[in-house]
């Protein structure tokens, strides 16, 4: 029942929000180019705002974010598409200190999602699943995540420089785009230039 509530607020408040943010909403004119020929390959983690950490506004930059902020396939694909049809010539690579993808490995992730599909929980500095009720509605686990690159990492300077280099000796990234690397640090704000 908890689970609907929290379901339910957060529907609401994300609408209400809305429903507020379209009575000012006065950026129609922007259009659809980066003004700052940017883009920004990131982490999703909730403590990161790229806007703001590299003194951008809306209609200046692209933002790709996912787990670990990592050059997969489909964010190289992103970036290619950011080129291509949108002008951006200027890519940063942002990685963060105390990332969650440094706490756990492809072996844990796999075993972890064997196991079930619901939230695990940090434990004494481990990813475990916890104890669940059979009256949960827990989905059963699937060894299918043990076939997945889950692109973990523990270094974190080099964790940046391999996507950098992936990126750059891509087939389909021209020479000429300038791509930067950067470790953002969570407790202080700062970005930290990877050469």
């Amino acid at each position: 029942m908890a689970e609907n509530t929290t379901k339910t607020k957060n529907f609401a408040s994300i609408t209400e929000a809305n429903t507020h943010y379209t009575k000012s909403f006065s950026q129609s004119e922007l259009q659809p180019q980066p003004t700052r020929h940017i883009a920004i390959l990131t982490c999703m983690d909730a403590r990161m705002d790229p806007y703001k950490f590299a003194g951008l506004f809306d209609g200046e930059a692209h933002i790709i974010r996912n787990a670990g902020g990592r050059a997969t396939e489909d964010a190289i694909r992103s970036l290619i598409i950011s080129h291509k049809f949108l002008g951006t010539l200027d890519w940063f690579v942002i990685h963060h200190t105390n990332c969650g993808m440094t706490l756990v490995t492809e072996e844990q992730i796999g075993q972890l999602l064997e196991n079930d599909l619901e939230t695990a929980v940090l434990k004494d500095g481990v990813w475990v699943n916890p104890e669940r009720n059979s009256t949960d509605n827990t989905k059963p686990g699937s060894s299918l995540g043990k076939s997945i690159n889950w692109h973990t990492f523990t270094d974190l300077k080099e964790s940046v420089l391999k996507d950098m280099n992936s990126i750059q000796n891509h087939e389909l990234v021209p020479s000429h785009i300038n791509i930067f690397g950067f470790i953002f640090d969570v407790k202080t704000g700062k970005l930290s230039p990877v050469n």
